[in-house]
């Protein structure tokens, strides 16, 4: 009878026979970051997969012909980017990949799905609530008007990535919660005939709070993403003023930058 610690094993060779290491010992760049290099592609395209065990070092260093120093060196590169995680009795564990978000006037839902990152998300608040100056400048509307607050928690993989905040005009859609926990905000928005344009958007960082930090699996303190963003129709009009927090260890935005001629 397979023990469990078999079982463990039959899983990490399946998941490891079907990836062909290319180790070229000819180059400068150093075996341990080719080999973690070639790991974090593999658990970002979802062939190694949250759960997953890469087996002990003293068998990775006989297959690949590596140092096992080699072979510690490029997994502590991993676990210290959050991909990896060492379990006392278990192994080495493959934690999540990490969330690369183009920047761009797309929805979290859509990108997370594209990226096959299996999005769901927990509706903590769907409900009409009086603007405050903040939001009503952002919106165009008048202090203590009524408007639409959506509080959502975003998960990938059963773990969560997102904190979200978002206020729309009262009178734009009736967001009904079954519809948010399984699609996303701009899906409705286009159902509902909303042509969304352009937006002004701003990324920064800081902390996680008490709360944050719970809502969130991490430590207080922890580093968080934040932005905030107003999005415009093609009208013109102001549709929605986000606000939103991102674990820093699990999500990051990818800019394209170019020369001004």
């Amino acid at each position: 009878m397979a023990t469990t610690g078999d079982r463990s094993r039959a899983v990490t060779l399946s998941a490891l026979d079907s990836l062909d290491f290319a180790l070229d010992r000819s180059s400068p760049v150093p075996l341990y970051y080719q080999f973690a290099q070639q790991l974090e592609a593999a658990i970002e395209r979802g062939i190694l997969a949250p759960g997953d065990l890469l087996g002990n070092e003293i068998d990775l260093s006989v297959r690949l012909g590596l140092s096992r120093p080699t072979v510690r060196q490029a997994i502590q590169s991993l676990v210290d980017k959050g991909l990896l995680v060492r379990r006392r009795g278990v192994g080495t564990q493959v934690v999540h990949s990490k969330v690369r978000r183009p920047l761009e006037l797309s929805s979290l839902y859509d990108d997370l799905e594209t990226a096959g990152q299996g999005p769901t998300t927990r509706v903590l608040r769907n409900e009409r609530v009086p603007a405050t100056a903040e939001v009503a400048s952002a919106l165009g509307l008048t202090e203590g008007g009524e408007v639409t607050v959506l509080e959502r928690l975003r998960f990938t993989h059963g773990q969560p990535v997102a904190h979200m905040c978002n206020y729309l005009p009262a009178t734009l859609l009736e967001p009904d919660t079954a519809r948010l926990e399984s699609t996303g905000l701009y899906r409705m928005m286009r159902s509902a005939g909303i042509t969304l344009h352009s937006a002004r958007q701003t990324i920064g960082a800081r902390g996680a709070t008490a709360e944050e930090a719970a809502r969130l699996d991490e430590e207080e303190g922890a580093a968080l993403l934040t932005m905030q963003r107003t999005a415009y129709d093609d009208t013109g009009r102001a549709v929605e003023y986000a606000r939103h927090v991102y674990r820093a260890s699990r999500y990051a935005f990818d800019f394209q930058l170019l020369v001004r001629p």
